[in-house]
């Protein structure tokens, strides 16, 4: 007979028996504590999955706002420039409409009965075809007061100021202050002559009307 195997029998016998004598209980005590490390074992792993999770997602969110801010912003900009643009185009027009209604009035205001032809140039100068014919005949018909009245004046600008701006046409009143001479009036005589001048941007900033020209001699 085979003493080791006596032995080893022997021995898997008694540790049956070891196991068979502990408690049921103690045996569900040390399942659990197994139990127990082995979720401690895992929680760190869970944990800080979870604690990466929270992180990217707070992370995309913060992008996110980021991109939307900054889309924000750039359309207020973009808005706010675009308005700028629009309000500075819209002073430089309204300077160059009053420049060409001022400059207009002083040379209406400026003649010589002794040679009225450059004030009759003057009048249909950046006018429309059909204004500088109309100006044409009027200033024909001045002319039948202004040589017998020896009139001759000279005038200098005052200010212009864009009265409207409807439709694409600016009316725009000019002042200038006028000094006449005449037969009845050998001294310089003072005055302020207003004109209202229509001006077309879209045809070339041509004069489309003029009222005021008659006053000049009108009024003395």
């Amino acid at each position: 007979m085979n003493i080791t195997a006596v032995k080893d029998k022997t021995a898997d016998t008694d540790q049956a028996e070891v196991e068979k004598d502990v408690p049921v209980a103690e045996k569900d005590d040390m399942e659990v504590r197994d139990t127990d490390v082995a979720s401690r074992d895992a929680d760190p792993r869970s944990e800080r999955r979870i604690s990466f999770s929270v992180r990217s997602l707070s992370l995309g969110v913060l992008v996110a706002a980021l991109v939307v801010a900054l889309g924000v912003m750039s359309w207020l900009y973009v808005g706010a420039d675009g308005k700028v643009d629009a309000q500075i185009q819209q002073a430089n027009d309204n300077a160059h409409a009053e420049q060409i209604a001022l400059d207009y009035a002083v040379r209406a205001a400026v003649m010589d009965y002794k040679d009225l032809g450059p004030w009759k140039r003057a009048l249909v100068e950046g006018t429309t075809p059909e204004l500088g014919k109309k100006l044409t005949d009027a200033a024909n018909a001045m002319e039948q007061i202004l040589l017998p009245l020896q009139w001759s004046s000279t005038a200098k600008p005052i200010a212009a100021k864009v009265r409207s701006h409807d439709n694409g046409m600016y009316v725009v009143d000019s002042f200038v202050s006028v000094m006449t001479k005449t037969v009845q009036a050998p001294q310089d005589l003072q005055s302020t002559a207003t004109y209202s001048v229509t001006i077309n941007p879209g045809d070339g900033w041509k004069i489309s009307d003029v009222g005021g020209i008659g006053q000049v001699v009108g009024d003395k």
